[in-house]
């Protein structure tokens, strides 16, 4: 039988409303750690966990925003929870400025246009007006910061772990580095009207580009202390009973409810007591950084309490990928002069260490090997740059540092062609002292000019053509191509393009492009792309 009017009209309904759904896209938030927005609270409801409040704030479609506190207690000491809802808030205003707020998570609803929104509590953790220079992978334009984000979690040429969204032109910069993937520290630049973006999406194979380990974080603190503060002021985002610490650890690893970041192991099981925490936290995560440990106050009675361990996720630096720097390949045999070795030699420490120290010089970088005759722990980095340029070892007898000759991450320094820095090999995190060792490594290059001369090749006269007509002179075309030979008409940084110039062949005028120059859009930046000669100034273009 044919159908009836009234169910025709049904699913030309049925389908607008999903098309509908697709428009608006997936509901999602972001997440500010110890930050406040101000907004019109329109609900508040005490001692609710995290994930009802913002279950609660996901339902509601007036809820635009929920702010969660879990202020400890100092005479119980228990977390004491505040949930407000929000139906206005300010932090949609890319202008406005957020508030510090101790033991808060803000969350902001969104809705993104993505297929690969998870269903996690939320998709991204926001740090307003802040970025990383040097680490994009992809620059492209979106009008909002939601596609910005549904950028981010579409793509699929690398692993996109952050992003930067620029307000005022609209910019969305894509990375496959996060503040723990480059394996050294990271230090965010002010820019107002910029927000940087972490996904929180990412499986937990993803997390890092090599491999993930967990270690008790070397930040200047002691370990009791940030094991202390992490069991009394982070807010358990899971919590269960296990056997070891191993077993602890590895439900870290897999934990795919949530990126799980770090973990407190309380110790042996004692009853039915949960003895393993699980937190999406980080020492990297906080505002104030390792200094947020040193300003936390005791609680003022002691439960009796086990503190336990506490360790963080860390990215193991790896040395050198395909698209991030060349390969240094160095002499792996043992050499067995280093075991002969004695404390009073120039190489050794007072501990016994012996290294022997080679260096590589390539042609963007100084690359320092260091070989232990047993295994090392602690860091090698550039004397005066420990933040930006170094290597945190452990428990390894054969590594390596980069040193960049450009720039100053490493500040190498350079002159007449010898390019010199100073290597620290320091046992300790933080503090130096003499057992460590410190090398100046030199790199000369042969700078100055060389004139090379080559034989005349003759060449015959080519006869003489008259042309006594004048014929228009054609317009040369010009077109800019992908790797396809497709016309393109958006680009992004990093494609590979073809501009091709055509001049059409049937003409009698010799014609040849010359003097091309790129121009920005504001007219004002220029970059000659051909010479007046016809020849490209830059080879690699």
């Amino acid at each position: 039988s044919k159908p009836s009017i009234f169910q025709i009209y049904k699913y030309s309904i049925l389908l607008l409303c999903g098309n509908a759904a697709l428009t608006l896209g997936r509901v999602a938030f972001e997440k500010l750690t110890e930050l406040d927005y101000r907004g019109n609270t329109y609900y508040t409801v005490k001692n609710l966990s995290l994930y009802e409040c913002q279950g609660w704030c996901r339902e509601e479609p007036d809820c635009q925003a929920a702010s969660f506190s879990f202020v400890l207690n100092p005479l119980t000491p228990i977390q004491e929870t505040l949930c407000q809802l929000q139906n206005e808030t300010s932090a949609n205003n890319p202008a406005a400025a957020p508030q510090r707020s101790v033991n808060l998570y803000y969350m902001v609803k969104l809705q993104i246009r993505s297929e690969n929104v998870c269903l996690r509590p939320w998709a991204f953790e926001r740090v307003p007006n802040k970025m990383i220079r040097g680490l994009d992978n992809a620059l492209i334009y979106t009008s909002t910061k939601e596609a910005c984000l549904a950028a981010c979690l579409n793509e699929h040429r690398f692993t996109c772990r952050s992003v930067e969204y620029n307000y005022v032109t609209l910019q969305c910069h894509l990375s496959d580095s996060d503040r723990r993937t480059t394996g050294q520290y990271v230090q965010f630049v002010d820019a107002q009207g910029v927000d940087y973006f972490e996904n929180l999406c990412l499986k937990p194979n993803q997390a890092c580009k090599g491999n993930r380990l967990y270690q008790v974080p070397r930040i200047g603190v002691a370990d009791d202390k940030v094991a202390q503060y992490a069991s009394l002021h982070y807010y358990v985002d899971k919590e269960l009973q296990v056997t070891n610490e191993a077993a602890c650890r590895l439900a870290c690893e897999i934990e795919n409810e949530f990126l799980c970041r770090s973990f407190l192991y309380k110790g042996p099981p004692i009853g039915s007591q949960y003895n393993c925490q699980l937190f999406h936290l980080d020492h990297k995560t906080l505002p104030d950084g390792p200094s947020t440990y040193l300003n936390a106050e005791r609680p003022l009675i002691d439960d009796g309490q086990r503190i336990g361990n506490y360790y963080e996720n860390y990215c193991e630096k790896s040395l050198g990928t395909s698209h991030e720097q060349l390969p240094v390949v160095f002499d792996t045999t043992d050499d067995p002069t280093l075991n002969n070795l004695t404390r009073n030699d120039i190489n050794c420490d007072k501990t016994g260490t012996c290294y022997d120290v080679t260096v590589h010089c390539k042609d963007t970088r100084i690359a320092v090997q260091v070989r232990t005759n047993k295994p090392f722990n602690g860091r090698i980095y550039a004397l005066g740059r420990s933040e930006t340029c170094n290597i945190d070892v452990l428990n390894s007898d054969l590594f390596r540092l980069d040193l960049t000759m450009s720039g100053q991450d490493c500040n190498t320094q350079s002159v007449t062609g010898v390019f010199s820095n100073t290597v620290v090999l320091q046992h300790h995190s933080v503090v130096m002292t003499k057992a460590d060792k410190i090398y100046k490594v030199k790199c000369t290059y042969d700078m100055s000019s060389k004139n090379i001369t080559f034989g005349m090749i003759p060449i015959r006269d080519p006869e003489m053509i008259s042309i006594t007509s004048a014929p228009e002179a054609p317009p040369p075309r010009i077109r800019i191509l992908d790797t396809k030979s497709r016309e393109v008409e958006t680009v992004r940084i990093g494609d590979k393009l073809t501009f091709r110039i055509e001049i059409p062949e049937e003409t009698p005028y010799g014609i040849f492009a010359r003097s091309c120059v790129a121009m920005a859009k504001d007219s004002k930046s220029t970059f000659q792309i051909i010479d007046d000669e016809g020849c490209p100034v830059d080879p690699n273009i």
